[in-house]
């Protein structure tokens, strides 16, 4: 196919066939014929129209004539961007990318440790100034076995660190840097108050890229997210976080690390991701769906870990199943074993019960009651809605705790 182009026209444009050929600009006007008064006053009144027009443009036609003059040519001078300075940067406007990522990185931490078997990374969000430090079980719990832990710190300083407590329970653990002082705290916000479409920045060090600031929005809330199972301490405790769900592009070495909103506030502990699958010996890496322990979950944790190396958890006391997809019931939570003593038992919950709601929230599978109940605090009073025969009825369950059991 032939392609065709075409230019703007030459300015003057051509006169048309029969007219009389326009007057090169760059040249005098031509001179009328001798004789005749008509003649000479039109060309009087050109010259006079020439005159104010060059008395009008004044300067600028000056700096041009100057222009031309100085390089020998008839066109201005170049200009060069290699010549020219460069000029500073405006101010990052508040609220940008930019300036929550100045504000938080001095609170992010990068983590690794070493054990005989091998190392792996992490992230760690400053939470006291003498070096406690928040981060995921998962990233320092191969230490609980005689592996060493360091922390480098935004400025590429380096200290070693212990583990304070861990709770593979909710995937927290808290480290003390050791021999530190000065650093600054993280600020924590409210995940209570995130809305889905809210800007969030991730920052943390994936694949051991210290400092790395992606930006994205909530997508979900209140996402159940089981993770975890055997880890390299020996435990078995599968993790099921109540989790906020981000496009925030998340990669393995973020675990730990924060998810802040912009008013530079860590509304949450970046801590897995789903994906379609890594090739063989290799990892997977983000797809656009990360998931943030609610920092509000995250505090207590973090606050019962720091007073005595553990913690408790909010208990119903049942275990529960997912229902069969074929049988058409409707969405729950079944409930397979109710213990003695137990807050459930307490209110009255039998095994067969389907729980459908906590507190007026959709519970469409076990993990998604798991997550619920895991959300609240010991002694918390929720209301339960639940199938019993085919009927709907509600029952206020005063929650216990896990610390006979767990």
């Amino acid at each position: 196919m032939t392609e065709t182009t075409s230019q703007l026209p030459p300015y003057p444009a051509p006169a048309e066939s029969g007219d009389t050929p326009p007057q090169d600009p760059w040249q005098p006007p031509t001179p009328p014929p001798s004789g005749g008064d008509e003649p000479r006053r039109r060309g009087v009144a050109v010259l006079v129209a020439v005159a104010l027009a060059a008395g009008l443009l004044g300067g600028g036609v000056g700096a041009a004539v100057t222009a031309a003059t100085e390089t020998g040519n008839d066109r201005p001078a170049a200009v060069n961007a290699l010549d020219t300075p460069a000029k500073a940067g405006s101010d990052a406007p508040a609220g940008s990318v930019e300036k929550v990522a100045s504000a938080v990185l001095p609170s992010v931490v990068s983590i690794a440790v070493q054990t005989a078997a091998g190392g792996g990374e992490g992230t760690g969000v400053v939470l006291s100034s003498d070096g406690l430090i928040l981060t995921n079980n998962h990233v320092v719990a191969a230490a609980s076995q005689g592996g060493r832990i360091a922390v480098t710190f935004n400025d590429g300083k380096t200290a070693a660190a212990t583990v304070v407590g861990r709770d593979p329970v909710t995937d927290l653990a808290v480290v003390r840097a050791e021999g530190v002082s000065g650093l600054v705290p993280a600020e924590l916000g409210d995940s209570a108050r995130l809305d889905p479409g809210e800007q969030v920045v991730a920052i943390g060090s994936p694949l051991g890229l210290q400092g790395t600031v992606t930006s994205g929005i909530v997508s979900a809330l209140d996402r159940p997210v089981r993770t975890g199972g055997a880890g390299a301490s020996g435990e078995d405790r599968s993790t099921v976080i109540d989790a906020i769900q981000t496009d925030a592009a998340i990669n393995p070495g973020n675990s730990g690390g924060a998810l802040v909103n912009m008013a530079g506030q860590v509304i949450g502990i970046n801590t897995a991701i789903a994906s379609l699958g890594g090739s063989a010996g290799g990892q997977a890496g983000s797809i656009g769906l990360g998931f943030a322990i609610p920092i509000n979950q995250a505090k207590g944790i973090a606050k019962q870990l720091t007073d005595s190396g553990s913690a408790v958890h909010a208990q119903l006391g049942v275990s529960v199943q997912d229902l069969p997809g074929t049988t058409g019931d409707a969405d729950g939570a079944g409930v397979a074993v109710v213990q003695p003593g137990s807050a459930a038992a307490k209110a009255g919950l039998q095994v067969g019960d389907v729980v459908t709601e906590v507190d007026g929230r959709g519970v469409d599978g076990a993990d998604a009651l798991i997550a619920a109940i895991r959300s609240h605090q010991v002694g918390d009073r929720v209301s339960l809605t639940f199938l019993r025969d085919g009927e709907s009825r509600t029952a206020q369950v005063t929650l216990g705790s896990d610390a006979a059991t767990g």
